[in-house]
This record gives structure tokens, C-alpha cells and sequence, in this order.
């Protein structure tokens, strides 16, 4: 199996997407290299670690480790977002909230998928 056979991947996937395009197309010019830059490097952290700790699934301390770092930076790029939105960067308030939407539901599956890895070790699967 491949990590990207995870439903996490495809979803950190679908959002480093979505606030690429929402900094390149949606920020003011300054917040490009500011925040902008921050909230891109958080998701697509998101998505590196899960890739690099599916990599080490067969050290289940290790997978969970990587795991939680998913989980911080997927809260780190929430809190980014907010912080573009309640500063006015990011004035399209239909976007925030999709977007908003789409890593708390990527948390909520991370944290499940959490669960499954600390009860189940799935490291074969």
C-alpha cells in the first residue's frame, strides 16, 4: 500500500490546493511573502508528514509522532487562516469558510486516523 491510498493524504492534498490558490489569488500583495508564505509552509507540512511518517508505519511510536506533528501543523494552518481573516487580508468570507470547513474536517480524520494507528498498529495494512 501507498500512503497515497490515505484518505488524509488526499484530503492534505486537496487543501494545499485550495490555500495556494486562495493566497495567490486572494491576498493582498504584502501578505504573499507574510503570511501568505506562513499558511502555505504549514499545509504543506501537513502533507510531507504524513507522508515521511508513513515511511516509518512500522515503528508505531514513530508513525504516532509524525501523526501529531500532522495534527499541529493542520491547528497551526487553522490558526493562520483566522488570522488572514480577522485582519481583513482575506475579505471573501464564502472562501474562509470552505476552507475553514475543509482542515477541520482534516483534523477530525487525522485525529481518527490517530486512534486507529494507537489501537490497531496498521502498519500492514
Amino acid at each position: 500500500m501507498s500512503y497515497k491510498k490515505l484518505e488524509i493524504w488526499y484530503r492534505a492534498r486537496d487543501a494545499v490546493i485550495s490555500i495556494h490558490n486562495m493566497t495567490i489569488k486572494h491576498l493582498p500583495k504584502f501578505e504573499l511573502y507574510e503570511e501568505g508564505s506562513q499558511i502555505r509552509r504549514s499545509i504543506k507540512s501537513v502533507k510531507s508528514n504524513i507522508v515521511e511518517g508513513y515511511g516509518r508505519r512500522q515503528y508505531k511510536n514513530e508513525f504516532i509522532r509524525f501523526l501529531i506533528y500532522v495534527l499541529a501543523s493542520n491547528d497551526e494552518t487553522i490558526d493562520h487562516l483566522e488570522t488572514l481573516f480577522e485582519t481583513n487580508s482575506l475579505e471573501d468570507e464564502v472562501l474562509y469558510n470552505a476552507i475553514h470547513d475543509q482542515l477541520d474536517i482534516l483534523g477530525r480524520k487525522i485525529n481518527l486516523f490517530i486512534q486507529a494507528v494507537i489501537k490497531g498498529h496498521i502498519s500492514a495494512r
